[in-house]
């Protein structure tokens, strides 16, 4: 991750990327990581972008995903589980969308009525993905297809055309770690929330601060280890940009595997690992006290009929 460019250097304060490097220069090394130096899941050289519990999530999910292209599958980073309960007509937009595995099951659980939109900075996966739209169309008995993939930076949705408010959801699965500048991907996904949307993301947190050692090795930020949040940060960060406080949805410790790297552990320093899904809200202007609200569910949501979420 060592760079000579000298503009829009890091600060120490805001610890978004190794001292001495630039927000692009990271950006790019990401982007090589996925769209060269990685050609399937199986190239991955640790256990941080993996799920795991997936015999546990819903049927009609689980059915949904047995249905993607298998080149799509072979090229999914994911780490959790990125799909909200109840997703009939809404549109979503999912962050680093990559070979769109997420985005293809999202299309089949929101219907022909919904609406899903991939946005990804490497050409080699929008490719993948681009090529596989109308086998998942007819694969699902749509008469036209309701997904589409844009090229652009999580940081920088306006650039890509996405305007304020004209999403229900977004969604992102294991890809805010990999960004050097977090607090402006939060900013975005609030922007172009609709009022009562909300975030659904899985990512990996770490219990303290990674290491500079760690944070300079561009295979490990490219695994999804060296640019971790800290558990608090994402608290603060979205509590600055106007989310309510995030909500644990599930999460899961793990050790980190040295797979096909060597001495990770020593360059980690004892630093622990955690895969978390959160999902955090963007509530109306109109809304002034949710203390004093009730809700009563109905029991009306697949796979959730007899109970709450």
């Amino acid at each position: 991750l060592t760079s000579t460019e000298n503009t829009h250097m890091c600060s120490p304060a805001k610890k978004c990327c190794p001292s001495g490097t630039t927000e692009q220069s990271v950006t790019d090394s990401v982007k090589e990581y996925y769209g060269k130096r990685l050609t399937a899941s199986s190239d991955l050289k640790t256990n941080a972008c993996t799920t795991s519990n997936s015999a546990k999530w819903p049927k009609h999910v689980r059915d949904a995903i047995a249905e993607c292209h298998d080149e799509v599958a072979s090229k999914y980073y994911g780490c959790g589980l990125t799909i909200p309960e109840s997703l009939d007509g809404v549109s979503v937009l999912d962050l680093g969308s990559g070979s769109g595995r997420d985005c293809f099951v999202l299309s089949k659980l929101v219907g022909e009525g919904g609406e899903v939109v991939g946005i990804d900075m490497t050409d080699e996966q929008l490719v993948i993905a681009n090529r596989h739209i109308d086998y998942h169309t007819e694969k699902f008995g749509f008469s036209k297809s309701n997904v589409g993939f844009v090229k652009g930076y999580i940081e920088k949705l306006g650039e890509a055309g996405l305007e304020d408010g004209s999403f229900d959801v977004v969604v992102s699965n294991c890809v805010i770690n990999l960004s050097p500048d977090k607090r402006a991907v939060l900013r975005e996904v609030y922007r172009v929330l609709k009022p009562g949307g909300e975030f659904y993301f899985s990512d990996v947190y770490s219990d303290r601060a990674v290491p500079e050692e760690a944070r300079k090795d561009e295979i490990l930020w490219g695994e999804c280890i060296s640019g971790a949040l800290v558990w608090n940060e994402l608290v603060q960060y979205a509590e600055e940009v106007g989310f309510e406080k995030p909500r644990l949805i599930t999460a899961s410790g793990y050790n980190i595997e040295e797979g096909k790297l060597n001495k990770i552990k020593d360059k980690l320093g004892g630093v622990k690992f955690c895969s978390a899904t959160y999902r955090i809200v963007k509530l109306g202007g109109d809304v002034e006290d949710c203390d004093s609200m009730k809700v009563s569910y109905k029991g009306d949501i697949r796979g959730f009929e007899k109970r709450q979420i």
